[in-house]
C-alpha cells in the first residue's frame, strides 16, 4: 500500500506480499478498509506498549522526564517504518476507529490521565481531561510531522527536547520550564 496508494491496492496484492491466499486475507479482512483499519489499531497497541516499557522503569521519576521518555519511545517506533505512517496518517486518517472504539486508543488515553493525575503536584491545570487531550494531540500530531517524508528541519533529539518544552510549559506553567 505504501507504494501504491489506496487505489492501487487490493487484496490480491496484499495476499501476494504477504504469502498467504486471498482467501486467508479475507478471513480476518472483509475488504480493503478493514485492513487499514486494522493497522491504525495496531500502531497504536505498538505506542500504547511503547509508553507502558518507559513508564515502568524507576526512572525518570519526574513528569519532565517522564513525558521525555515517551516522545524518545514514540519518536523511535515511528521511524522504524516512516513510509508506512505517511500513507496512513496522510492518505488514509479517516479509517482510524474513533478512540471511543479503539481499545489502544482507550489505554493510551487513560494512562495519559493517570500520569497527570499522578504529577499533580506538578500540573498548574486544573482540567484534566482537556490537558490530556491536549498533551496526546501535540505529541501524535508532532511526532508524525517529525518521522513523515520530508520530516523535521533537525535531528531527532532536537524535535524531541522541543516537543517536550513545549508540553512541559503548558502543563507545568513557565516557572517549571528548563531551557
Amino acid at each position: 500500500m505504501t507504494e501504491r496508494g489506496y487505489a492501487g491496492a487490493n487484496t490480491n496484492l496484499v495476499a501476494e506480499r504477504a504469502g498467504v491466499s486471498v482467501g486467508s486475507v479475507y478471513q480476518y479482512f472483509p475488504n480493503k478498509d478493514s485492513l487499514i483499519t486494522a493497522l491504525h489499531e495496531r500502531h497504536a497497541v505498538e505506542m500504547h506498549a511503547a509508553m507502558e516499557t518507559v513508564l515502568a522503569s524507576a526512572h525518570p521519576l519526574d513528569l519532565r522526564g517522564k513525558l521525555a521518555a515517551i516522545v524518545r519511545a514514540w519518536l523511535a517506533a515511528h521511524q522504524v517504518a516512516p513510509e508506512l505512517h505517511r500513507v496512513l496518517e496522510k492518505e488514509f486518517p479517516f479509517f482510524d476507529a474513533p478512540p471511543e472504539q479503539s481499545t489502544a486508543d482507550q489505554s493510551i488515553q487513560h494512562r495519559i490521565r493517570q500520569l497527570l493525575e499522578d504529577h499533580q503536584s506538578e500540573v498548574v491545570l486544573q482540567d484534566l481531561e482537556l490537558a490530556t487531550w491536549v498533551v496526546l494531540r501535540t505529541m501524535e500530531s508532532l511526532i508524525h510531522a517529525a518521522v513523515t517524508p520530508p520530516g523535521a528541519p533537525c535531528p531527532a533529539q532536537q524535535v524531541e527536547q522541543a516537543i517536550v518544552e513545549m508540553l512541559a510549559g503548558y502543563l507545568c506553567g513557565p516557572q517549571r520550564r528548563m531551557v
